[in-house]
């Protein structure tokens, strides 16, 4: 029988699919589309996703040895500086790897341990983890939506 760690980062990793499959296929030229009037590009939106696993990784599962500067979450709008899409691809391989090693290490009782934060207030880690899976996957479905029909912005203009 699985354990509850190894049911929940198969579940994670089958729902970040969503996202992993797009990258695949993006151009550095996707990178700066988006979907008016929405004000996230698509490279916003990957750094996003890179920039909150990371902090999943610190903040919820308590890898103290992770330093993260979440731009995205500072900046709290596009600035339209994700446009390096090998940059973008290196970044969210690293958070990927960074949160999956953390949980990797949960024991069965830890699911059960309280977490808090200001985003979403008091959840038990099992919960919180919920939470990043949704959050990748519900970003994932917009930079397809926005792939398949925004358009190309030039940051300059």
């Amino acid at each position: 029988m699985k354990t509850q760690t190894a049911l929940l980062l198969e579940l994670w990793i089958e729902a970040r699919t969503r996202f992993t499959n797009q990258l695949k296929a993006l151009t550095t030229e996707d990178l700066s589309k988006k979907l008016s009037p929405s004000p996230n590009s698509i490279g916003f939106l990957i750094r996003h996703i890179g920039d909150v696993e990371l902090l999943f990784a610190k903040n919820v599962f308590g890898a103290s040895n992770i330093r993260v500067i979440a731009k995205t979450v500072i900046a709290q709008k596009d600035t339209g500086k994700w446009t390096k899409l090998d940059e973008l691809k290196t970044y969210v391989e690293h958070s990927f790897n960074e949160l999956k090693k953390i949980v990797e290490l949960q024991t069965e009782a830890d699911w059960q341990t309280i977490v808090e934060t200001k985003e979403f207030g008091i959840k038990t880690k099992a919960e919180a983890f919920g939470r990043i899976i949704s959050h990748t996957a519900y970003h994932a479905g917009q930079m397809a939506i926005i792939n398949k029909y925004g358009k190309t912005i030039n940051p300059n203009t």
